[in-house]
């Protein structure tokens, strides 16, 4: 859809009435006298007077503990929030006594029988964990690491260590040992927690001879606990139930706002993932505001939203505990045994939000799964890639006009969303409602001028609590710098490619590094991907521009998977030109269309676009490709193979 084109509206901004937004707006009117017409006048304020919108964060939310300032310096990089506070974030997950019959975690798995964790028993289960963790020698400042699934013990011993002021890490068990030690052995860890074996699907997995790996290439660790989970179990451990065989005291140690909480990893496809730090006061200020105006938890909510240990959604969605929600965990194979397996979860758990992404309600429509309906869900979310119109008619075709669609877009670097959507925003078809409230976001052209109705570079005007505390060893800042600061100083660029309309909504075209730019006709590959994955033979796609040095227009690429029994034969070649020419532009027809057998992605299910690039430029694939992070990295000499056989 170009911009000239005015979008359809499939639903209508709602009230914030019997909201988690609208009980904020009612504390803002009887404690400060404000009242706003609109979302966009919220966000308009929240914007403009950052500390008192994030002062009313804390407060309203309860946030234990107190602060003098909200701010020290607003300078980006180096913002310093709630200078002096103490606080701690493990205590606003784990719910207090009152809480104590409150469902807290719902397991559901491939590899064992289903579990359940109300509050009581999950504050148990951390105090055991926690007095656990002190017998091995865990204190704050020590880093404890897990090679875990998403399982209700990770959360556990993730809050425990949380507790002490320890500082976590981890890695799915997915996950090969040389991509385990490239991210864990940068932080040093004193233990480490981990399973030897699970179950995916119907095929079991067995690790052991990885996990010896890690063992060995993390010397720092002193002590080995072993989760029993899958055929398995993990030689020459400590056992969980021996972890948690003692009680002990439910205490948190305050920690500083900006004190490490856990260290998230870059997906690692070129080599040495960033460490990125997260602080327990940005994480708590910043889900309290995401879970609490736009997912709209209440406590009993359930959510599903799949996720493994290896992605920051996982950090995201168990912040549903801070609002007293259930969170329901799938750990397996999320397709089996079939596509609607995780709709039948959702709606046999009565979740009000349901969190998926665009190639799960891509691949359902193509497929025809009619998804079920049940009275409980208010929002499907989605994220880690744009979501293509087409999905949004899917999703109100079969789930009918009262559910908002919430597609929301942001990272592992902050741990959260800068796009979204909530109850008092509309849904256009094609767009994500617009910027988070209290989130300065905009698009920059290249002189670093605001632009709306075009594409420009996603950028952050003013620090937001969950920017990263720092990178892991980058005492001066200066990747850390090198990473956001380096386009516009004092300007986070986020290095997506954003349109921004009248209305304050959005659309974001893919990565501003793999922009096809074609006789000056910028394009995100986004937009490129919503027409040729619309066609029912082709699986999934990749595109990438390589420039001519020259200044000539350069070479445009684009590489199909097929649907089985599918062929790229002449009639498909020429529909996909057909409406690539209609869609898009005749400046972005393919000079090369060639079929692969698979399209490489992250273990998160990003498209490998720039690697592909690097490999088709000429550098080794070795170099440009860590083949245990990615999915699909053995069809990258097809792609070699097809561009040398271009003529």
């Amino acid at each position: 859809m170009s911009a000239a084109e005015e979008p359809t509206l499939l639903r209508p901004a709602g009230s914030p009435d019997g909201t988690g937004l609208g009980d904020y707006l009612e504390y803002l009117s009887s404690t400060r006298g404000l009242t706003f017409d609109d979302y966009r006048d919220l966000w308009r304020w929240s914007v403009a007077e950052p500390e008192a919108f994030w002062a009313s964060i804390w407060d309203h939310f309860g946030v234990a503990g107190s602060y003098e300032a909200v701010l020290g310096s607003t300078e980006m990089p180096g913002a310093r929030w709630f200078p002096g506070a103490q606080l701690n974030y493990a205590e606003h997950m784990v719910g207090t006594e009152a809480d104590a019959d409150l469902p807290a975690i719902v397991g559901r798995s491939q590899t064992r029988g289903d579990s359940e964790l109300t509050f009581g028993e999950l504050r148990d289960q951390v105090a055991r964990a926690r007095a656990g963790l002190v017998r091995l020698g865990v204190g704050r400042g020590d880093r404890v690491v897990g090679y875990l699934p998403h399982v209700p013990e990770t959360i556990v011993v993730f809050l425990a260590a949380a507790s002490l002021g320890a500082i976590w890490a981890a890695c799915a068990p997915e996950f090969g040992a040389r991509s385990v030690v490239d991210r864990l052995g940068q932080v040093e860890p004193s233990v480490l927690i981990a399973v030897a074996s699970y179950r995916y699907g119907t095929k079991d997995i067995d690790q052991r001879d990885e996990l010896a790996s890690i063992r060995a290439g993390l010397p720092t660790v002193r002590h080995v606990v072993g989760l029993d989970y899958g055929a398995h179990a993990v030689p020459d451990a400590m056992t969980w139930d021996e972890l948690l065989a003692e009680p002990g005291p439910l205490e948190f140690e305050p920690v500083p706002f900006d004190h490490p909480l856990y260290v998230l990893f870059s997906s690692g496809t070129t080599g040495l993932p960033k460490a990125i730090v997260h602080g327990h006061g940005g994480i708590l200020l910043e889900h309290l505001r995401l879970f609490g105006l736009h997912f709209d938890i209440h406590p009993g909510d359930r959510t599903l939203w799949f996720t493994t240990t290896a992605w920051a959604m996982w950090n995201i969605t168990i912040s549903v505990l801070l609002h007293r929600g259930t969170i329901v965990l799938l750990d397996g194979n999320p397709l089996w045994p079939d596509l609607e397996t995780q709709w039948r979860l959702a709606a046999d758990e009565r979740v009000v939000l349901f969190g998926t992404s665009p190639g799960y309600l891509m691949s359902c429509r193509k497929t025809g799964v009619v998804p079920p309906r049940w009275p409980e869900l208010r929002q499907i979310g989605t994220t880690g890639a744009p979501l293509p119109a087409e999905a949004f008619d899917y999703v109100y075709e079969h789930l009918g006009p009262d559910v908002i669609l919430n597609p929301f877009s942001g990272g592992t670097d902050v741990c959260s969303g800068f796009v979204g959507g909530g109850p008092w925003q509309p849904v256009y078809r094609g767009e994500m409602s617009g910027a988070g409230v209290g989130l300065d976001v905009a698009a920059f052209d290249e002189a670093g001028h605001v632009v709306v109705e075009q594409l420009g570079e996603l950028v952050v005007r003013a620090p937001m609590p969950s920017m990263p505390v720092s990178f892991w060893n980058d005492p001066d800042g200066e990747r850390y710098r090198d990473a956001y600061f380096d386009t516009y100083p004092g300007i986070w660029r986020h290095g997506d490619w954003v349109r921004f309309t009248e209305r304050g909504t959005c659309v974001i075209t893919g990565r501003s590094d793999a922009t096809l730019n074609r006789g000056g006709v910028r394009l995100g590959t986004a937009e490129f991907y919503d027409v040729v994955e619309d066609m029912p033979e082709v699986a999934d796609s990749l595109v990438v521009h390589l420039e001519d040095d020259q200044g000539g227009s350069g070479e445009l690429l684009l590489f199909v998977e097929l649907v089985p029994d599918a062929e790229l034969d002449d009639d498909l070649r020429g529909r996909i030109v057909r409406d690539i020419r209609r869609h898009l532009s005749p400046r972005h027809v393919p000079d090369l269309i060639a079929a692969v057998p698979a399209v490489p992605r992250t273990l998160t299910g990003k498209k490998l676009e720039r690697p592909v690039k690097q490999v088709l430029r000429g550098r080794p694939v070795d170099e440009v490709l860590s083949a245990d992070a990615v999915r699909g990295a053995d069809a990258v000499p097809a792609f070699q193979e097809a561009y040398r056989a271009r003529g």
